[in-house]
């Protein structure tokens, strides 16, 4: 009976912890991107995040452009966490957003929270020479 009850207070604790790195770690915040013209109406998007990643089980694993019908024109899908390397860029290349779309928005994922609420507006009137780089405020 007193292993029962250790075993019991062991796996009691190690699921308290695991319920703790996941609301340590939060939302994904979207700190900057970057966007290069390609021309021909194509972008390079390069995309900054911090997310206290814990694990496999909570990582920022996914962001993407989207338009402000939220039709996605590019999407970054991010394979591992990131645990040692906060905040952190990734690219994606040949984003092609159409001639009329002229304000786009960058929104971000985790695997545990989905999509943050918090969004990135870019305009790209704001282009010069092909280059526009935007900072959450």
């Amino acid at each position: 009976m007193h292993k029962l009850n250790i075993t019991y207070i062991f796996v009691i604790s190690l699921l308290s912890l695991t319920s703790l790195n996941t609301v340590y770690a939060g939302d994904v915040k979207i700190i900057a991107a970057d966007f290069r013209s390609s021309g021909d109406h194509s972008w390079s998007v390069s995309v900054t995040l911090n997310h206290a990643d814990t694990g496999w089980d909570h990582y920022a694993d996914n962001w993407r452009v989207v338009d402000s019908e939220a039709n996605v024109l590019g999407d970054r899908v991010l394979y591992h966490p990131h645990v040692d390397e906060q905040p952190f860029t990734r690219s994606l290349s040949n984003v092609t957003i159409p001639e009329n779309v002229s304000t786009v928005y960058i929104e971000a994922h985790d695997k545990v929270h989905g999509w943050s609420a918090n969004k990135l507006k870019v305009d790209l009137h704001k282009a010069i020479n092909g280059h526009v780089k935007v900072s959450m405020e």
